[in-house]
């Protein structure tokens, strides 16, 4: 038997990269796992690549900006699972607004707040009524190195927010530690996922990436894989003892 036996999981914006990853990882463990994501398409390949690998994934189409949408996908992924025992916040992102803080509008910052951290605040709603409860329950949150440092590579509006998360974390984990729920936060550092790769290789020249690399310690760029362990672990029953951290995985770039 794996450590999510039985568990009912639920994780955000997980039609590929390190949701995708995490899926995969709860999936081989024993959890009955559902995916949301607002790409259909994506979502019906994560599908097929998890059964080709031997492990099963539901998926749910919702849009985490659209707060009906995101209700009605909840209690959707709710039953496909049988109960939300584990909820993994992991949309976000920049939206590709990164820029210097007195050239974001207010647009760019209610859209990144709204993916990042509003769209966090309402899973997390419609997940603890159940765990309270069931007297179970395990939330880890995506939080980032540049919430907890800031970043070169990514805007004021994406390390305000992602630093909110890291607060949040902190206050649900002692409103709800009494009812046998725990609340967490993985950092990531820079992770190279499809998506980020080209990010990167855009903003950044070869001697910066280069010069980068230098600067962590175990010499090596995150991959989607070393998140969804943090996240597994931090939900597993060893971790029990452990609430309202942050942990970073970032190799060492950045020690506090």
């Amino acid at each position: 038997m794996g450590r999510f036996e039985g568990k009912g999981v639920v994780i955000t914006a997980a039609a590929r990269a390190i949701g995708l990853a995490c899926a995969m990882r709860f999936a081989s463990e024993g959890a009955h796992v559902a995916i949301t994501d607002r790409d259909g398409p994506a979502l019906d390949e994560a599908v097929g690549s998890a059964k080709a690998a031997g492990v099963a994934l539901h998926a749910v189409v919702l849009d985490m900006n659209d707060a009906d949408s995101l209700a009605g996908g909840f209690e959707k992924a709710a039953k496909l699972v049988g109960s939300v025992d584990i909820l993994v916040n992991n949309a976000g992102g920049s939206l590709h607004t990164p820029q210097l803080f007195l050239d974001e509008t207010d647009a760019h910052w209610e859209a990144v707040m709204g993916l990042n951290l509003t769209a966090a605040v309402r899973m997390c709603r419609l997940a603890l009524p159940g765990m309270i409860e069931r007297r179970y329950g395990r939330i880890v949150n995506l939080g980032s190195k540049a919430g907890r440092f800031g970043s070169l590579f990514a805007g004021a509006n994406y390390a305000a927010a992602k630093g909110a998360v890291q607060a949040l974390t902190r206050q649900m984990a002692m409103e709800y530690g009494p009812h046998g729920i725990t609340v967490n936060c993985v950092a990531p550092g820079l992770v190279l996922t499809e998506r980020t790769r080209g990010f990167y290789a855009s903003r950044r020249s070869e001697e910066d990436r280069a010069r980068t690399l230098q600067d962590i310690p175990v010499r090596r760029h995150g991959e989607p894989e070393d998140v969804a362990a943090a996240i597994a672990f931090l939900a597993s029953p060893e971790a029990s003892f452990i609430t309202g951290v942050t942990l970073d995985v970032n190799g060492g770039q950045v020690m506090a």
